[in-house]
């Protein structure tokens, strides 16, 4: 579901965002990678090789561009401007098959979402590369971002959502993440067992707030001293889904530094994520601008 609107209280939808979870999960900081641009040479070979190019692209709503035109499949929330369109066509696929959605978590990657099949079933034996972009919505970032709103405009100073997630000297979204680091593990593991061929890309999260921690409550009404929380949150994610990738034999995908100067705070035009519903994207989450970023980190990850 979309984050919620900077003048309203966020209510539950089915376009969740995944990357909410990076707002929360700002302690995801951990991206930290270089875009090339996706608008360079088109490659048309399985990572240089030669080879022909199967891709199946696998993620939440960060993944798929809710509300960015044109919708190819309104109930995923799925664009055909999406990082993974990008990268599809930049590479010149032989195949391509786009099974992101909207609200997805880790647990719809092996069981059915609504209508959508579990996602995992879009892999073959033959695909040659997968991006996953998950995590966000295993952290209910939608209920951390609608509480953020509520203490914020209850308590505009201090930080009154970082102190009701750590009572007592408990991390409570620190420990979500951990919980959800084994889950990413064991997706990883099963899209290797179903398609040994493949390369896998494990996309961070883009930058929501300034990376800097600096308040913008006009737009964004979060408290003044929870813009640094919810970064470092959200860079802890990132962090996360980095190590869970290095673990194995998968490449992370540094979405958050090139982000950085292009959160939800900043002007249309140079802002990459929406603060609120627009005619480019779903409230918190990435605009055509900031998929373009996302395809040409993944893009320059493949060429390295």
């Amino acid at each position: 579901m979309p984050p919620p609107s900077r003048h309203s209280t966020p209510t539950p939808a089915r376009h969740r965002p995944a990357t909410a979870a990076l707002a929360l999960a700002s302690t995801t900081a951990l991206l930290v990678g270089t875009a090339a641009t996706a608008s360079a040479t088109p490659l048309s070979a399985d990572a240089g090789n030669g080879a022909p190019v199967h891709y199946v692209a696998l993620g939440d709503s960060f993944s798929s561009g809710p509300g960015i035109p044109e919708q190819t499949d309104e109930a995923c929330g799925r664009s055909s401007r999406n990082y993974p369109a990008l990268v599809a066509a930049s590479l010149k696929a032989a195949s391509f098959t786009d099974a992101t959605c909207a609200g997805a978590d880790t647990r719809h990657l092996t069981t059915p979402q609504g209508t959508a099949a579990p996602q995992l079933d879009a892999l073959r034996p033959d695909t040659t590369l997968v991006t996953l972009g998950i995590g966000g919505n295993d952290l209910d970032l939608t209920g951390v971002l609608t509480r953020c709103v509520l203490l914020g405009k209850l308590a505009p100073l201090g930080a009154p959502c970082k102190r009701s997630y750590t009572l007592l000297g408990s991390d409570a979204i620190g420990a979500r993440i951990a919980a959800t680091a084994p889950k990413v593990a064991a997706v990883l593991a099963e899209i290797h067992g179903r398609s040994p061929r493949a390369r896998v890309l494990v996309v961070g999260y883009p930058a929501i707030v300034p990376d800097d921690g600096t308040p913008c409550r006009a737009t964004v009404p979060y408290a003044e001293g929870d813009f640094a929380w919810f970064r470092d949150k959200q860079k802890q994610l990132n962090s996360m889904l980095a190590q869970r990738a290095g673990a194995g034999r998968d490449t992370y995908v540094d979405a958050y530094a090139p982000s950085v100067g292009h959160d939800a705070c900043k002007p249309q035009g140079v802002r990459w994520i929406e603060p609120e519903q627009t005619a480019e994207a779903a409230g918190f989450h990435p605009n055509a601008a900031g998929h373009r970023s996302t395809a040409d980190a993944a893009l320059a990850t493949l060429t390295r």
